[in-house]
């Protein structure tokens, strides 16, 4: 994120009714992100009953940007730049290209207080009411090494940790031919980089590093990883104390007014594993006034593109049954 990124957007498809903002929505606008910083914005909710947040939207590329240093600035990671814009180069992306930035989420079924991470989709809510959230992309454990689902606290913030590599770590690193130290002092070299929280699961900790590349990935050995200025961000605004919940949730349902919406995050062991009709939980499907296009989920649960779909509304509102679905 060194060079200054311009990127132009394009006209991006409907956004969705009743939309938070309309912010890069339907529009061409010439971004000048040089000036502006990485990272999470606020969303706003206007009602605690509506779970959906974010507007998706498209930018030109040019050639001396990745599309994860795309995604980087908008704060999204590696895998859902990459599940957003499946033809476009990861690395190469060339000049002039369409790219969608998947600035759009159905918030996971949770309390909606402290941070709530969803290991399915890679990302985590901060909460600072129940209709005030801030979202991150953040890199999760890879097989054998998972980030474990559960409720915890943040029991300590350390500002430019030492990290001290448990046996296991070093055996993995010494048989690879990359011998560690036993402590491995602050600085670039640091793979916990400047800023980390630690759970009341102690051997974890929610932390950036020093190879951004791997936020929005399975790569870690359980911790989360979070971009240098999204933890930085972060850092200053959660207290010890502070309640962290982690979920696995591949299939989540919520409403933004009278819209139903499903987003599909299942890795290649979830995907297919849940029959059709309990993808939308019966207490959603069979309440009073709620109608289901049945049709429009199983397009969501095939395309398993991490973005929101258009899948019912209430009864009440003749006009959802009008609405393309965004993607």
């Amino acid at each position: 994120m060194n060079n200054p990124m311009q990127f132009r957007t394009t006209e991006s498809r409907r956004p969705r009714p009743g939309g938070l903002s309309s912010r890069l929505a339907g529009c061409s606008v010439l971004l000048l992100l040089a000036a502006m910083p990485a990272g999470a914005e606020l969303y706003r909710l206007a009602s605690v009953s509506d779970s959906v947040i974010g507007v998706p939207f498209y930018v030109k590329t040019d050639a001396e940007h990745t599309l994860l240093d795309i995604g980087r600035h908008f704060g999204a990671g590696y895998d859902e730049m990459q599940q957003a814009n499946p033809n476009v180069d990861m690395w190469v992306p060339g000049d002039d290209a369409d790219v969608l930035v998947p600035d759009f989420h159905v918030l996971p079924s949770t309390p909606r207080e402290g941070l709530v991470m969803n290991l399915a989709e890679k990302r985590m809510y901060f909460f600072r009411s129940a209709t005030e959230v801030e979202t991150f992309s953040v890199g999760i454990g890879r097989e054998g090494w998972e980030t474990p689902v559960g409720t915890y606290s943040i029991i300590e913030k350390i500002k430019d940790p030492t990290w001290t590599p448990p046996a296991s770590i070093r055996k993995e690193h010494a048989e690879a031919g990359d011998p560690l130290p036993a402590v491995v002092p602050a600085g670039p070299d640091n793979p916990l980089g400047a800023f980390a929280m630690r759970l009341s699961n102690p051997s974890y900790l929610i932390h950036g590093t020093n190879k951004p590349w791997g936020v929005g990935m399975p790569v870690s050995h359980g911790c989360t990883r979070m971009y240098p200025e999204d933890i930085e961000r972060l850092f200053g605004k959660v207290a010890t104390g502070t309640p962290v919940r982690i979920v696995d949730e591949p299939y989540k349902v919520g409403w933004l007014g009278d819209f139903l919406y499903l987003e599909v995050n299942a890795n290649a062991a979830q995907a297919g594993g849940v029959p059709l009709e309990q993808v939308i939980p019966p207490s959603v499907a069979e309440a009073d006034g709620v109608v289901i296009d049945w049709e429009a989920v199983r397009t969501a649960v095939n395309d398993n593109a991490g973005l929101p779909h258009l899948v019912g509304g209430r009864q009440g509102s003749r006009s959802w049954h009008h609405l393309d679905m965004i993607f």
